[in-house]
């Protein structure tokens, strides 16, 4: 008698508790769908062609916030010291546009030229990354012969 009393409160156990991680699994699904959703207006990558050394590419990257919290962009990097990113500090509620302005400076750059921004963001993942793309042209060398 006493081996059954322990069978079914064991299956109880078993039962409530599996009730609960399904809960629990539920609850972290509907609080998923609420995060921050960065969503870009266009493309993650920027192509701005062919270029003289020495210009200074500038491209906005737009984007809307897609979740039911305010989206926080907490830091940006750049894959390189010619390159620099500006962003909004301040949040972005759900449903709003905002834009990441990058500037590429040529100086000193030859060749196929692709620079990384990595968007750090309270959103899941927790980084974006975007990209220019182009081609530099060295500038003339000035005649020596002077």
């Amino acid at each position: 008698m006493k081996m059954r009393s322990l069978v079914f409160l064991l299956g109880i156990a078993l039962t409530l508790s599996s009730c609960s991680k399904s809960d629990k699994k539920e609850d972290s699904k509907q609080a998923d769908a609420k995060m921050p959703v960065f969503t870009l207006s266009d493309s993650s990558t920027y192509e701005f062609g062919t270029i003289q050394e020495g210009a200074i590419v500038e491209h906005d990257f737009k984007f809307r916030n897609d979740g039911e919290y305010p989206l926080i962009l907490n830091n940006i990097t750049s894959s390189c010291g010619c390159t620099t990113p500006e962003w909004p500090k301040d949040p972005i509620g759900p449903k709003q546009t905002a834009s990441i302005k990058v500037r590429f400076d040529s100086k000193n750059k030859t060749g196929p030229q692709v620079k990384t921004i990595t968007v750090y963001a309270n959103t899941e993942p927790a980084y974006t990354e975007l990209r220019l793309r182009g081609i530099v042209n060295a500038a003339p060398k000035p005649d020596t012969l002077n």
